[in-house]
């Protein structure tokens, strides 16, 4: 194709193939216009990002829409600036696009190249990098939230070890959709070992409709496992039967969310008592004294304590998040008399993404995703988000 060399171009307008020009537009936050993501994102003019030695220059051709755009906008529960301390931050952990410009040390990639992107950096130097697990590496970083520099402009400047193959009979927009919640589903799935994911085993699954859930039940079901969803929305049902789940649970028909009462009164025996009931409907699909060999929890505050009393002996919740609050309560007695595991799960490595990057390549896998917006509408689907008014599945921007 034809296109003119120039300093600056329109959003949907393409550069020369390779050719890297000055400026870029770009959704900005700064730090004084912290708030809701309609106020605190606005598109800005800035500089197109130089590369270092290991980078890859990427022309975004969509990005996906994540909870941590919302975090960024509100400076909640921290604010990116203080962490990177750069004068403005770029948004966006997902995207699929073209590689544009390489580092000189760079051998993986060419100029060309369609990719997606993981959202995991580390400089790449100490021993958790080399030989144990990089999430564990003092320089782990998650892209386009603790980095100013993510996917919600015109190009962006990542390291060369978060670049993985586009799935090319997916859309660009369906390919940007994926990669954080799929990956970070996969290694709450399978990268806790002894507690890593076995055929024929039950999960419990929060947010059963969502990115993370989506991904779950479907990662489940690939494994030979059981998911058993849990949605807050009856029309919600049939889009996660849909997805294999074995089956779901409304969680309105019960009533033990939130922090758990003080042990031994009598709102704790009412709690209590709602915890069993959900526990019994669990057994309906399981089986009777059959509890979930694992819980797959990012919802945090609201269900953390009966995700600790459902899961079973010896088994594990395994936590990503905490969406309704970071205050989790739990009756301890459950954990230790049934020597239950509590594990954090943060995003994924290379490797764990490129196993489930994989099987999105294999077409295993359903993106799931449920609306596309414009670039110029990338803070109403924050918003959205902001407001738990967004589709089942995963939201792009092109």
């Amino acid at each position: 194709y034809e296109a003119p060399e120039k300093d600056l171009y329109e959003v949907g307008e393409m550069p020369p193939m390779g050719y890297v020009p000055k400026k870029m537009y770009a959704w900005a936050i700064r730090k004084e216009r912290h708030g809701d993501p309609d106020t605190a994102m606005l598109q800005e003019v800035l500089d197109v990002p130089q590369l270092d030695s290991h980078e890859v220059l990427v022309l975004v051709m969509a990005a996906g829409v994540n909870y941590n755009g919302v975090w960024a906008s509100l400076g909640k529960p921290i604010s990116p600036f203080d962490g990177h301390k750069q004068p403005f931050h770029i948004a966006g952990s997902d995207a699929a696009g073209i590689v544009w410009a390489v580092g000189d040390k760079v051998k993986r990639w060419k100029i060309g190249d369609e990719v997606v992107i993981h959202c995991n950096q580390d400089d790449g130097d100490d021993e958790e990098c080399n030989g144990g697990d990089p999430m564990y590496s003092p320089s782990q970083r998650i892209w386009g939230y603790e980095t100013p520099d993510g996917s919600f402009a015109q190009f962006t400047n990542v390291q060369a070890q978060q670049l993985m193959p586009r799935p090319k009979h997916l859309t660009w927009e369906e390919s940007a959709c994926y990669t954080l919640t799929l990956a970070t589903a996969y290694r709450m799935l399978f990268g806790h070992e002894p507690h890593d994911l076995k055929p024929g085993q039950n999960v419990l699954v929060w947010g059963a409709s969502g990115g993370l859930g989506s991904y779950a039940i479907q990662l489940i079901n690939t494994a030979g496992a059981n998911a058993i969803g849990v949605i807050s929305d009856e029309s919600k049902r049939d889009f996660v039967m849909g997805l294999g789940a074995k089956g779901v649970l409304n969680r309105k028909d019960f009533n033990c969310w939130g922090q758990m009462p003080t042990v031994n009164t009598p709102e704790y025996a009412a709690w209590f008592k709602e915890a069993r009931k959900f526990g019994a409907a669990i057994w309906e699909i399981t089986g009777k004294g059959n509890n979930v060999d694992m819980v797959f929890e990012h919802p945090g505050e609201a269900t953390f304590p009966v995700s600790t009393f459902v899961c079973k002996k010896g088994g594990m919740v395994v936590i990503c998040a905490g969406t309704s609050g970071f205050n989790l309560t739990f009756d301890v007695r459950y954990m230790w008399m049934h020597q239950k595991r509590l594990q954090g799960s943060h995003f994924a490595h290379l490797k764990q993404a490129a196993s489930a990057n994989k099987l999105m390549v294999e077409r295993r896998l359903d993106p799931c995703m449920s609306e596309v917006f414009s670039w110029a509408d990338l803070p109403d689907a924050h918003m959205k988000m902001l407001r738990n008014e967004h589709k089942p599945g995963n939201m792009s921007v092109l």
